[in-house]
């Protein structure tokens, strides 16, 4: 069994899962990954995709000509494989799998990667390509530490803030963005065969839970865009978070969608969301460090900065 520590859960896995770092076992898996018969469909499915199964409290989902998953309260995530080689099933389970799990568990997922501000946690949602872990991987050079990259976890609690979980991912970075950043003596292996996508192990990361700081949702500076940063109004601050949730179809499927508007106004009242608009090169990059970082001492957010 190896152990890792994943969206602050601990986990028993009996495959390796490459771009996390490894974690001693003291304490029990929250969420354990083994081989297991996983079957085609799931009896009494109450809702379906065309990849995809949900039955109570099981979860199952299809990646053709990789893998099936069974997912089980949260807790089990069982997969049978669907050709002889295994290599690209820890992609599919630390990303849309694992997701899925802390859907089970009532967690609100946002498609993000995150760093550490004056101890708070600051997020950047996107799309896949929107560049997110680029910037986190920007960031994280310029001394904030890494909380998690692409998919990140937050637990409301009462009248508290919301927190972060951290875990041992590290950065998935395409090559250009690692050669543009200097990254190459920290880049580790393909994240997959057919991809020049890489793990990159961080110079700095944070593994204790942290209370939200700010979100950011990242777009491309076009008309009618204008460079910079700006706050949208509290409905269209709700929106925004449940478009980047991971796999928001899931949100309304699994019925978490009063969740995610719970979440969006918790978030917007004790953090803050916002719009950051850029140009998709890394010319401007020194501009959108400079960017952020006035917004955090004109939010506040880094007041108590050393």
């Amino acid at each position: 069994m190896h152990f890792y520590t994943v969206s602050g859960l601990s986990v028993g896995s009996e495959i390796l899962l490459p771009g996390l770092n490894v974690a001693g076992p003291d304490r029990a898996p929250e969420v354990t990954i083994r081989r297991a018969p996983v079957p085609i469909a799931l009896e009494g499915a109450g809702a379906s995709g065309p990849t995809w199964q949900l039955a109570g409290n099981r979860f199952l989902l299809r990646i053709p000509e990789i893998a099936r998953f069974l997912l089980s309260d949260g807790c089990e995530i069982a997969f049978e494989p669907e050709t002889d080689s295994e290599e690209d099933i820890p992609t599919f389970v630390l990303g849309t799998v694992f997701g899925i799990l802390l859907h089970q568990r009532e967690q609100i997922v946002l498609h993000a990667s995150a760093v550490r501000v004056n101890g708070k946690a600051v997020l950047f949602c996107g799309a896949s390509g929107a560049g997110k872990s680029t910037l986190a991987a920007a960031l994280v050079q310029r001394g904030y530490p890494l909380v998690t990259d692409d998919v990140c976890a937050v637990s409301l609690s009462g009248t508290a803030a919301p927190v972060v979980h951290p875990d041992g991912r590290q950065l998935k970075l395409w090559a250009h963005s690692i050669d543009r950043l200097a990254l190459n003596e920290q880049r580790g292996a393909r994240v997959r065969n057919c991809l020049e996508k890489f793990y990159v192990q961080p110079a700095d990361a944070s593994g204790t839970p942290l209370p939200l700081g700010a979100v950011y949702t990242l777009r491309e500076a076009r008309p009618p865009h204008a460079p910079g940063i700006e706050r949208p109004n509290v409905v269209d601050a709700a929106l925004l978070l449940r478009r980047h949730a991971y796999r928001p179809l899931l949100v309304r499927r699994m019925e978490q969608r009063a969740n995610y508007f719970h979440a969006a106004t918790a978030i917007a009242n004790a953090a803050g969301i916002f719009h950051l608009s850029r140009a998709l090169n890394f010319t401007v990059m020194p501009d959108v460090l400079g960017w952020l970082e006035r917004h955090w001492r004109d939010t506040g957010l880094m007041e108590a900065a050393a």
